[in-house]
């Protein structure tokens, strides 16, 4: 939540997994204010996971995994500093389905208390976005198509002016390898209650990892 450059942070951090019937993900860390974000007080964090079908190894997570895995995973993070929090709450199920095809259910809380945040210099902010897709079952060249629609809503409350944004997504993609060669197409349409104007974005991209 919070970071320096290239997401990483000046400190020390632990992480495992455990469990076999349900599958937990425990990491927990101290990291330097200072660096992160000019307060010189330790941040603590902390994150719990639990995985009740498949599980997902190792410490870096996708939001995806293309039909490749059953998911049913809830997750709560954290992180504490001066007094201050900044809480996550998540959760993910993602399922095969007998014709090929696949489906995913997304959601995630978030509620940020003086740390972090959506609008720069609220003292509180919270937002919450659901997202749900389908892969279709039948390859179209040498990939298949996935459809994709995501909301999500935020409310930023700082000491002069409170602020409340609500966006619309919809992606339509062609996945060829996953996150290593896939088209994508979206449109997104911003919506807020006050001061900022209202706006739309609409792009295609190519994404190639070797």
């Amino acid at each position: 939540m919070a970071s320096v450059f290239q997401g990483r942070d000046n400190g020390v951090a632990y992480w495992g997994d455990f469990g076999k019937k349900v599958k937990m993900k425990i990491s927990a860390g101290a990291f330097d204010g200072r660096s992160a974000d000019g307060n010189p007080d330790v941040i603590g964090a902390a994150r719990v996971q639990l995985d009740f079908w498949d599980a997902e190894e190792g410490y870096y997570l996708n939001g995806t995994y293309y039909g490749d895995k059953n998911l049913l995973a809830i997750g709560v993070a954290t992180q504490v500093q001066s007094g201050n929090t900044a809480t996550t709450v998540d959760f993910l199920l993602e399922r095969k389905l007998p014709n090929g095809g696949a489906f995913s259910i997304e959601s995630e809380y978030a509620n940020y208390n003086g740390l972090g945040g959506y609008l720069p210099g609220a003292s509180k902010s919270q937002g919450a976005y659901a997202l749900a897709s389908y892969i279709f079952p039948k390859p179209v060249g040498m990939g298949k198509f996935e459809v994709l629609g995501k909301f999500a809503k935020v409310e930023s409350h700082g000491q002069a002016v409170s602020i409340n944004q609500k966006t619309t997504e919809v992606n339509f993609n062609y996945v060829i390898k996953q996150f290593n060669a896939r088209v994508m197409s979206f449109f997104k349409d911003t919506r807020f209650n006050r001061l900022t104007p209202n706006f739309w974005q609409a792009g295609i991209g190519l994404q190639v990892q070797i």
